[in-house]
This record gives structure tokens, C-alpha cells and sequence, in this order.
């Protein structure tokens, strides 16, 4: 069940609603905290999303989850791994410019946030929130971003020039749906344009080898990518 209590809408520039998931530290205080834009996976906001954003608010992070799929499936989307054929509709349907209103939607919460100090503004987003946050960075002052398994990353690379943050990449040896033609595009362009990036490949590890409910599940994978999105992060 979704805790309906952590949810906020807002307002994006096209005209319509996004909901969107939240989770604030306890004990948190004055302006000072630092905030992160959670990109969702094809399968929406679900539960490995949220928990991924409670797990960062209890290190210190005010954290919102965007609802991406929020035109086709309003106002909120949880897929089924098992059946990527009932996101297809959902995701073929987004445009990078719908992206690009989404997150800045996402941005302007958190750079408001009564807890949040607008200078330490993060992304990290998984598979096609990878793609998203890379995204995210070519058009915020992001101090730095995240982006695991990013899924059509190539589609985006000539995006580098913008890159504001530090970058940090994700990917699984393992994995068949990401090519080398992927990675190699988006750390050549990184090149290309002088840009801070550091890349990292889990040989042993498969596509969405982060999320605990996928069967691609790597615990050594995904605990050895916690530690370095913390001190990335730091």
C-alpha cells in the first residue's frame, strides 16, 4: 500500500499534475540538509523507488520521487517486473522534453525545500532513471548525479556539453539489454567535453542488479554501489 501521506503534487509547466513520492530525515533542521531527485526504473515509482528514497533520507537527504509516467497513468504507476509488455505504452509514450518540464518540477520543490540548502541538489535514477538523471544534469546546477544501468543512454550523449556535476555511471557485465555501444558513447562524449565522470562495470553483476525485487538481484553489486554513491555524494 502506498503511504499516500508522503506524497506532494506539482504543478508542471505544461499545465498538468505530477505526483510525486517524498522522505525527510528525522530530526531535520534549518536549510542545511542536502536534497536528491529520485528517477524511477520503467516500472514507475514502485516499491524498490520508494524504499531506495526512504534509504537516503535516513542518511541525510530530503529526497522526491517523481511520478515520470504521470500523463498516461495519473497520478500514480507500480509495474510488474515480470511484465515489461504493460510499461511499454508508458514509456514509449515520454518525450525528452516532457523529461526535461518533470524534472525541473522535481528541482524547484526541492530548491524551495524549508530543510534543503539549493546549493547541494543531487539526482540518481536506475535503467531509464538513469537515462533521466544524466538528464538532469545537463540542465540543473546539480552538485553531482547518479545514473545506474542507463537504458538509451546514447540517445542523450550529445548532452554532454551541458553536464554540470560530477557523474557517476553504473553498469552491469552481465547485462544484455545495454550494450557496449551504449557506454561507449556517453564516456567518449564525457571525454569529448572535458567533463568529471567516473565509470564503474560490476562484471559478476546483470541489469537492475540494485533492486532486492528484481531476480537480477546482486547484493555484493548493490551494497558495493551504496558505499560508493556515499562517498560519491559526500
Amino acid at each position: 500500500m502506498k503511504p499516500m501521506e508522503k506524497y506532494v503534487y506539482l504543478s508542471v509547466s505544461d499545465g498538468t499534475e505530477m505526483a510525486a513520492y517524498t522522505a525527510i530525515p528525522q530530526n531535520a533542521a534549518g536549510k542545511t540538509n542536502r536534497g536528491l531527485i529520485v528517477l524511477q526504473e520503467a516500472f514507475g515509482v514502485n516499491h524498490h523507488i520508494r524504499d531506495v528514497a526512504d534509504r537516503f533520507a535516513a542518511r541525510g537527504f530530503v529526497v522526491i520521487a517523481p511520478e515520470m509516467y504521470h500523463r498516461t497513468a495519473p497520478p500514480y504507476f507500480e509495474g510488474d517486473y515480470s511484465d515489461f509488455d504493460s510499461v511499454k505504452s508508458h514509456s514509449s509514450a515520454m518525450t525528452i522534453e516532457n523529461n526535461e518540464i518533470d524534472i525541473r518540477a522535481a528541482f524547484h520543490w526541492l530548491s524551495r525545500h524549508e530543510l534543503v540548502d539549493p546549493s547541494q541538489i543531487f539526482s540518481v535514477g536506475y535503467c531509464m532513471g538513469g537515462r533521466m538523471s544524466f538528464l538532469a544534469n545537463t540542465i540543473l546546477p546539480l552538485k553531482a548525479a547518479v545514473s545506474y544501468y542507463a537504458g538509451y543512454i546514447k540517445s542523450v550523449a550529445d548532452r554532454a556539453k551541458n553536464v554540470h556535476g560530477r557523474h557517476l555511471f553504473f553498469w552491469g557485465g552481465q547485462d544484455k539489454h545495454i550494450g557496449p555501444d551504449q557506454i561507449d558513447a556517453i564516456t567518449t562524449a564525457m571525454d569529448e567535453a572535458g567533463k568529471e565522470y567516473i565509470n564503474v562495470k560490476f562484471s559478476h553483476a546483470d541489469h537492475g542488479f540494485n533492486s532486492d525485487d528484481r531476480a537480477a538481484y546482486n547484493e555484493k553489486a548493490a551494497k558495493e554501489a551504496w558505499a560508493m554513491v556515499m562517498e560519491f555524494f559526500s
